[in-house]
């Protein structure tokens, strides 16, 4: 087995995903700033060697990527890069030194796409900060595995879902009144139709692609894989479903987007707005092809889990609370 350095590996994903390298019997490495624990306990994090990192001072200082390097991963999985100089640096210091490296992209690569659902072979069109460099930097690790045979590949997830935060809404933020407000069966407003799209993915969907990129490594290097849901959803179809789920008829009304968003809150009307002009749609056929992986949760399964979860915890609250 391998030895496994993931950066930031106590977030959304690393929660799924240690426990599963460590159960194949990896060694694994945590590179965090130690602001984080797992949202799940698991007896394989006694078996986790973590190493204390403040990354933006380290890169600052130039010592970053020496420092990764000299933990002596045979695979490093970098979860937390989001500027292109981050990723250059650390590649440059691994060069030579890894049999595979991982970069956590997102789908936001893809802007609006032209045909649904999106493959990966289509154009990037980013738009927005996020996107731009995220797309910046999977076209120089790709460039960089073709060229000079680093041994790269890049996952894209979608909107993670997971128990322990709050999932992407059915309005397209993320105030988790809403579903409280659809547990209670008032009425909800969607902006335009509610036709616009949204491409959840459970954690642990993405932590099961990681392992199937590791396992096939022939097959993944040099090459990018979307991480969703096996379907997206539209936001009427989305809050339809969760009205069922809580046991009402959906009451739901429409507005335009432009006077929708005088009646909410500036910044959750930003939010909505950043993923329905995005209205992302994803294939994962080419996992499936490649890798031999098909991710286990539907959007609206790993959206309930997350909500049970909420429930659970008095962060979604009902008739009855």
């Amino acid at each position: 087995m391998s030895k496994v350095v993931i950066i930031g590996g106590s977030g959304h994903v690393g929660t799924y995903l240690v426990p599963r390298l460590v159960d194949a019997g990896h060694q694994v490495v945590n590179v965090t700033r130690g602001r984080h624990k797992p949202y799940r306990p698991h007896r394989a994090w006694d078996r986790v060697e973590t190493v204390l990192i403040d990354r933006d001072a380290a890169e600052h200082e130039g010592t970053f990527g020496s420092t990764v390097a000299g933990l002596g991963g045979d695979i490093v999985i970098d979860m937390i890069s989001f500027i292109l100089p981050r990723t250059q640096h650390l590649v440059e210091a691994l060069r030579g030194r890894v049999q595979h490296f991982l970069h956590c992209g997102t789908i936001w690569v893809y802007g609006h796409n032209a045909a649904v659902p999106a493959t990966e072979d289509q154009p990037l069109n980013p738009f927005g900060e996020y996107g731009v460099q995220k797309a910046a930097m999977e076209t120089w690790l790709l460039d960089q595995a073709s060229r000079t045979g680093f041994p790269a590949t890049v996952f894209r997830p979608g909107h993670i879902v997971g128990p322990g935060w709050d999932p992407l809404n059915p309005v397209g933020h993320f105030n988790s009144e809403v579903f409280s407000r659809i547990a209670r069966g008032e009425e909800l407003t969607l902006p335009n139709f509610g036709l616009e799209t949204v491409h959840h993915v459970h954690a642990d969907d993405i932590a099961g692609l990681i392992m199937a990129i590791i396992a096939n490594r022939s097959a993944s290097v040099g090459e990018t894989f979307n991480a969703v849901s096996p379907q997206a959803v539209n936001l009427r179809g989305y809050a339809e479903a969760m009205y069922r789920w809580f046991g009402h008829e959906p009451k739901l009304r429409y507005l335009p987007f432009d006077e929708w968003r005088t009646q909410q809150v500036p910044e959750e009307a930003e939010s909505t707005w950043e993923h329905i002009v995005r209205s992302p749609s994803h294939s994962m056929e080419k996992a499936k092809r490649l890798l031999g992986f098909t991710p286990r949760y539907s959007s609206l399964e790993a959206v309930q889990e997350a909500v049970t979860w909420l429930i659970a915890n008095g962060r979604v609250q009902g008739p009855q609370d």
